[in-house]
């Protein structure tokens, strides 16, 4: 429900702005915003939490945390998507808190994508994918986080502040941290 400003060239309107007020109306039409967001939510509290069924329980939580807010949902310079990753970092960290663990199993036991093609090919990509699992896991907790919200669910900078709570400045400084590390670390 963003609104453009007059030359803000960062201004951008919310591509979700008509089903967000269509969900105040009538909350069935929150399922179209479940639907959109379900997959990228899942997989952010995953790569966080490292198991399936934890991250099943914190994006059931999301939702429904915020189906019963989508009433008080306003638009003050923040996007209904880094709205709702919001409450999944929030589902997160309480999930954490729960297990009693102060950092998150990144991303352990994430399977392999199904590729085709030549095996030793193959073989290249899987180790590479282990070993930018392995490099991702050894980060910071918020390092780690910049990179899954902007590389994985493609958040901007600003989205991330909103998420992590800082601001978009502080994002880029955080990634560009966090991209050097990870550079170090697969070098």
């Amino acid at each position: 429900m963003s609104v453009e400003r007059r030359g803000d060239p960062r201004a951008t309107i919310d591509p979700d702005v008509s089903d967000v007020r269509a969900a105040q109306r009538d909350l069935a039409a929150f399922g179209a915003l479940y639907r959109r967001y379900l997959d990228r939510v899942y997989g952010y509290c995953f790569y966080l939490l490292g198991d399936h069924h934890d991250a099943e329980d914190a994006t059931e939580r999301t939702f429904l945390a915020a189906l019963g807010a989508i009433g008080r949902y306003r638009d003050e310079g923040a996007s209904f998507r880094s709205w709702l990753f919001r409450i999944a970092h929030n589902q997160i960290a309480n999930a954490l808190r729960a297990r009693g663990r102060h950092r998150a199993t990144a991303l352990n036991g994430v399977s392999e994508p199904a590729l085709g093609g030549d095996p030793a090919g193959l073989v290249g990509q899987a180790e590479e994918s282990r070993r930018l699992r392995r490099a991702l896991d050894t980060l910071a907790d918020d390092r780690r986080q910049v990179i899954i919200l902007r590389f994985v669910d493609g958040l901007s900078a600003r989205e991330i502040g909103v998420v992590l709570g800082r601001s978009p400045g502080a994002v880029r400084v955080l990634q560009h941290r966090a991209l050097r590390d990870l550079a170090a670390l697969l070098a």
